[in-house]
């Protein structure tokens, strides 16, 4: 019985990681789609910020 339960353990150990991995990638993607980054937002913000320094030192 005692083998029995030591495996159980193992495999709640796993689950636990496996399930903190997808909550992670979840919340990743959920973080970039409400920033902005797939809908191309930051994309222009950073051209934008590029032309600004290329402005600059052209002074």
């Amino acid at each position: 019985m005692e083998n029995q339960e030591k495996d159980n353990f193992w495999l709640w150990i796993g689950a636990l990681i496996v399930g903190t991995v997808v909550l992670v990638v979840l919340f990743k993607a959920r973080e970039n789609e409400v920033s902005g980054w797939q809908s191309g937002a930051a994309q222009e913000a950073a051209k934008e910020v590029d032309a600004q320094i290329a402005k600059q030192k052209t002074k």
